[in-house]
C-alpha cells in the first residue's frame, strides 16, 4: 500500500509555513509547492505587463501565458520559483509585489487557476503545500493539516531580518504594516478567505524556535502515516 500522504500548512503572513513546509518535504522525500509564491509570480507577471486587476477578473485568458515552476537549489537546499523559465526568486520577495499580492490573490480568475494547477501536482500525493486555503479549499482531503499563527510583531521581525540577509532593504514599521494589512485583506476576502479548517491542528509558534517546530511536524506527519499503514 502507498503510504503517501498529502500535508497542507495553511497561515498568517510570515510565521514560517514555508520553511516547516520545505523541511517537512525534505525529511519526507516528497515535493514541496510553494502556492504564496506562484500568487507572487502572478503578480509580478501583471505588474511586468501592466495588467489592470479588473482585466484579469474580466479575462481569465489573461493569465494563459503564465508557466509557474520550481526548481530545486542543491547548493542553497532551496526551491526557486521560475516564471516562463526565469528565475524570480528575487522579484516576488520585493516589496512592491508583497504590497499587491493580497489584491491579486483575492480575485476568483487567478484562485481558479492556481488552484488547479496546484491540486494537478498534488494528484499522485506525496507533497507538502503551503498557503492560505490549502487544507480547506484545495487539498481538503489532506491527511494532516496543520494551522500556523504568530502575533504579528514577532512575524514582522522574522520578515525583516529576512528581507535583510537577502539584500533587500526596507524599515521595520513598513514591513508591520505590510503583515497586518495582509491578514485584514487574507481574512475578509470573498473568494477562499484564511480559514482554519475544522480539522487542522494550531501551530502557534510564536514562542518555538524552527528546530523545535520542525520536529513537531514531522513527529505529527510520521503518525499518520504509520496510522495508515496499519489500516
Amino acid at each position: 500500500m502507498d503510504n503517501k500522504i498529502i500535508i497542507a500548512i495553511d497561515g498568517h503572513s510570515s510565521c514560517g509555513k514555508g520553511t516547516l513546509a520545505k523541511n517537512l518535504a525534505k525529511e519526507l522525500g516528497y515535493l514541496f509547492i510553494d502556492s504564496g509564491a506562484m500568487y507572487r509570480a502572478v503578480t509580478l507577471y501583471l505588474l511586468r505587463n501592466n495588467i489592470p486587476l479588473e482585466e484579469v477578473a474580466e479575462d481569465p485568458a489573461l493569465l494563459g501565458n503564465i508557466k509557474i515552476t520550481f526548481v530545486y537549489d542543491a547548493e542553497k537546499s532551496f526551491y526557486e520559483t521560475y516564471l516562463n523559465g526565469e528565475n524570480v526568486e528575487k522579484e516576488i520577495r520585493s516589496m512592491e509585489v508583497s504590497r499587491r499580492v493580497s489584491p491579486v490573490s483575492a480575485i476568483r480568475t487567478v484562485r481558479l487557476f492556481l488552484v488547479a494547477q496546484q491540486q494537478n501536482i498534488g494528484a499522485n500525493r506525496g507533497v507538502v503545500m503551503d498557503g492560505r486555503d490549502i487544507g480547506t479549499v484545495v487539498f481538503p482531503d489532506a491527511e494532516l493539516k496543520i494551522f500556523m499563527t504568530a502575533s504579528a510583531e514577532i512575524r514582522a521581525k522574522r520578515r525583516y531580518e529576512e528581507l535583510q540577509k537577502k539584500g533587500i532593504h526596507v524599515n521595520y514599521q513598513e514591513v508591520l504594516h505590510n503583515i497586518r494589512e495582509r491578514d485584514h485583506i487574507d481574512s475578509t476576502r470573498d473568494e477562499s478567505p484564511l480559514a482554519k479548517a475544522e480539522d487542522a491542528i494550531t501551530l502557534d509558534n510564536s514562542a518555538m524556535s524552527k528546530d523545535v517546530q520542525a520536529r513537531l511536524a514531522l513527529q505529527w506527519a510520521r503518525g499518520v502515516i504509520k496510522s495508515l499503514a496499519h489500516q
